[in-house]
C-alpha cells in the first residue's frame, strides 16, 4: 500500500526510518500489505539522503495519485497543514498526524472531512509522544464516564523543573541546558508558557467528552515565574511542583480545563516524573484510576505512534473508525477559578499574624535563609476567586495550585 510524508523534519524522517526499519512487521500487521513511501513532501532539498527520489515540494504529487491511500501529516502549524489535510480527507486518503496545534484548533473540521471522505483522521502522535492515550481512551475505556484527567503533558517543562528540583538550578540556567540538548526550541515560549500543554488539554477534553474544546476556551499558566525559592517552600511539605493540563468532569453540559503549575505530593504516581517524561492519570468511574507513562516526546517514540496510525488505516481502508467528537460550545468550559475548589500555595510578604486572620488555620512552610518579612503556605480548599478576594491588597504574591487529584 502506497503511502506518502508530508514534512521531512524530527518526527516525518523518523516516520520514514521506522518504515524502512520494520517493513516486514509492518506488513504483518497489516494483514500483509507492506508500507510502501511513494512521496516525501518538503520544501527544503535532501540531495544525500537514501530517499532523495521520492521528494517533492509540489502537494499535487500526493494528491493526485490514486495509489496514495494513506498520509502522515508531520509539517506542524495550522498552515498550510489545515489546507492540505482537508483537501486529501475530501478526496478519500486517510490521514494520520503529530501536529497538536492543527488537532486542538481543527480537529472537529477535519474529522467532518475525514467522514464526508469515507477515510479515517487519526491522531495517536498529537498527546504525549510514542505514549498511547488517544486509543486506549477511545476504545479500551469506552464502557467508563471519565471523572478527571491530569498529566505532566509537556517533557521540556519538566525537564527545567526537574533540575531545579534536583540541582537547584535556577530557571534561566534550566532553559537554556534544555535549548542546548534539544529539548527546547530558540523561542521556548510555547512550551515554558504553557501552550503546548493547553493543545493536548484540548484533544484530551474533546475524546473524552465527545464536544471539541478549543485552545482559546482553557486558562493557561506557564512556569516561568516558579522560582527556586518557590521549589524549596515546596519540598518543606514533601512536594514538587509541576506543571499539569487538567481536567474535570462537571455535567454533560460542562466541564474545568486548565493548564497551571500544581504542587503534587511526594505520594502521587505525577511527583516521581522526571525529566522529559510524561505522565498522564484517567480517571473513570468503573476502571478507577489508570496512568499512562513514557517518552512524550521525540523522533522515534512519536514516529513510532503515527506508524502504528499508518497500519490502522491500512486495516481499515474499505471502512471508516467511529471515532472523534462533535462540536462544543462556548460556555462549555467554565470559569475554573469561580467554581472548582482547590488548596493553593502562596508566598507573600506578609507576617503569620496577617495570613491566620485571613484564612484561620493554614500549613505554613520554611526553607533555608527565609526572609523575616516572608511566609509560604498552604491554604485549605476554595476556589481561585476567593483566594483573590481574600489576598485583596497583598500586592508581592506568588500563587501556585495544589492538585487534589
Amino acid at each position: 500500500m502506497k503511502v506518502a510524508v508530508m514534512g521531512y523534519g524530527t518526527v516525518g524522517s523518523g516516520v520514514v526510518d521506522v518504515i524502512d526499519t520494520h517493513g516486514k512487521l509492518l506488513a504483518k500487521r497489516t494483514g500483509g500489505e507492506p508500507l510502501e513511501i511513494a512521496h516525501i513532501l518538503d520544501l527544503r532539498d535532501f540531495p544525500d539522503d537514501p530517499h532523495s527520489e521520492l521528494f517533492t515540494k509540489n502537494f499535487s504529487d500526493i494528491l493526485n495519485d490514486d495509489e496514495v491511500k494513506i498520509v502522515a501529516e508531520t509539517m506542524g502549524g495550522v498552515n498550510p497543514a489545515f489546507d492540505f489535510t482537508k483537501r486529501l480527507l475530501k478526496a478519500g486518503k486517510a490521514v494520520v498526524t503529530s501536529n497538536k496545534e492543527l488537532v486542538a484548533q481543527k480537529g472537529l473540521e477535519l474529522l467532518q472531512a475525514a467522514e464526508e471522505g469515507k477515510t479515517n483522521y487519526l491522531f495517536e502522535a498529537s498527546v504525549g509522544g510514542g505514549i498511547p492515550i488517544i486509543r486506549p481512551m477511545a476504545q479500551c475505556l469506552a464502557g467508563n464516564n471519565i471523572v478527571g484527567i491530569a498529566g505532566i503533558l509537556n517533557g521540556t517543562t519538566n525537564f527545567i523543573l526537574t533540575k531545579m528540583i534536583e540541582e537547584d538550578m535556577s530557571f534561566g540556567d534550566a532553559l537554556k541546558l534544555a535549548q542546548d540538548n534539544g529539548y527546547a526550541e530558540k523561542d521556548p515560549t510555547a512550551d515554558i508558557e504553557g501552550h503546548d500543554a493547553c493543545r493536548k488539554v484540548c484533544i484530551l477534553a474533546s475524546l473524552a467528552f465527545g464536544k471539541h474544546v478549543y485552545p482559546n476556551q482553557v486558562a493557561t499558566e506557564g512556569i516561568s515565574n516558579i522560582s527556586l525559592e518557590d521549589v524549596a517552600y515546596v519540598s518543606s511539605a514533601n512536594g514538587v511542583i509541576k506543571l499539569l493540563g487538567q481536567i474535570k468532569y462537571i455535567n454533560d453540559d460542562s466541564i474545568a480545563a486548565f493548564v497551571s503549575p500544581a504542587v503534587v505530593y511526594n505520594g502521587s504516581q505525577l511527583a516521581s516524573v522526571r525529566d522529559v517524561f510524561n505522565a498522564i492519570l484517567v480517571r473513570g468511574d468503573a476502571v478507577g484510576d489508570l496512568c499512562f507513562y513514557g517518552r512524550g516526546a521525540g523522533k522515534l517514540p512519536t514516529a513510532s505512534a503515527v506508524v502504528a496510525d499508518m497500519v490502522d488505516c491500512a486495516k481499515h481502508v474499505v471502512r471508516r473508525k467511529l471515532f472523534g467528537w462533535g462540536a462544543g460550545a462556548e460556555d462549555y468550559v467554565i470559569d475554573h477559578k469561580a467554581t472548582v475548589e482547590m488548596p493553593f500555595y502562596v508566598r507573600a510578604n506578609v507576617s503569620e499574624e496577617q495570613v491566620k486572620g485571613i484564612f484561620g488555620e493554614v500549613k505554613f512552610l520554611t526553607r533555608k535563609d527565609q526572609p523575616s518579612d516572608e511566609v509560604a503556605f498552604i491554604t485549605g480548599s476554595m476556589t481561585e476567586n476567593e483566594l483573590m478576594k481574600r489576598l485583596d491588597g497583598i500586592h508581592t504574591l506568588n500563587i501556585i495550585k495544589v492538585t487534589n487529584y
